[in-house]
């Protein structure tokens, strides 16, 4: 089975690449930026948005979005929060190992969706990860978009992806707002969920549009915080994630209602996921 790639290749979905961690970033306490390279091939180009299937070997595979920049060749980065076994056994792999690859796979951010209007990104926790193809994408064409709003939960400063980052776009004109659920002593910021900033932000709703990403509960209550300030269902789009195993919609077990997530999603419009995640274990 083939899978179209953005530039209009194909790969074969079936196929595993063997990758080398060149780089390892870390993040916070539990969670790691590494970087890929191919072994032998070219890397495979992605959209924002998308995921890649890793493989981790005698230990098993799972879907982690990219969160590197689409326009950097040559390399992949995924960003990856320790929390069972393939996960921890890749946040773990050393500058050296290899990890297998398969994919791009999925539905992507759109930008391109949205030029000429108002952005605002909304990213809780790990949420910022595959969140960030979008924000790289967005400020390289920055004057695309008439405003560009980012606002950042986590749970505590600490806990904080890519400090660095968003440092440097609100350097180069991204209205950034940062807000925490524990603070520590040094925090000046904001304290409390992401839907307070987002309360207060001045929209213009026929001209904006909202891409979101982070735990599901969140998402749902910054999509009811823009819907009660007149942004259409259609122009908010969010990330949904379901049990992942095949990344070509052959298993099933990524299926939300009519959807096969690894497929028609995980980006998916909040008019298409409003009503499925309406009906309680769906």
């Amino acid at each position: 089975m083939t899978v179209e790639l953005s530039a209009g290749r194909t790969t074969d979905a079936d196929t595993m690449l063997a990758h080398r961690v060149v780089d390892r970033i870390t993040q916070t306490s539990d969670t790691v930026t590494l970087i890929l390279e191919p072994t032998r091939q070219a890397a495979q180009p992605f959209r924002a948005g998308q995921f890649m299937m890793l493989y981790r070997h005698g230990i098993g595979e799972i879907a982690i979005s990219v969160s590197g920049d689409p326009a950097r060749a040559g390399f992949l980065e995924h960003t990856i929060r320790a929390v069972g076994a393939v996960s921890r056994a890749l946040h773990d792999t050393p500058v050296g190992g290899l990890v297998g690859v398969r994919g791009p796979f999925g539905t992507g951010w759109q930008p391109e969706s949205a030029i000429g209007r108002d952005l605002v990104i909304v990213a809780g926790g790990v949420g910022l990860a595959p969140l960030r193809p979008l924000v790289l994408a967005v400020l390289a064409a920055r004057g695309s978009y008439r405003r560009v709003v980012l606002i950042t939960g986590a749970r505590s400063p600490a806990d904080m992806l890519f400090r660095g980052d968003q440092h440097r776009w609100a350097a180069a004109g991204l209205e950034l707002h940062q807000t925490v659920d524990r603070p520590a002593a040094s925090w000046t910021g904001q304290v409390g969920f992401v839907t307070e900033p987002l309360a207060r932000l001045h929209l213009d709703p026929g001209r904006t549009s909202a891409f979101l990403c982070g735990p599901e509960p969140m998402m749902q209550f910054c999509a009811r915080a823009l819907l009660a300030k007149k942004v259409a269902a259609q122009d908010i789009r969010i990330s949904l994630e379901r049990n992942m195993q095949c990344g070509v919609a052959r298993c099933g077990h990524c299926q939300l209602g009519p959807l096969l997530l690894c497929r028609d999603g995980p980006i998916v419009d909040y008019a298409t996921a409003q009503p499925l995640l309406s009906v309680p274990e769906l």
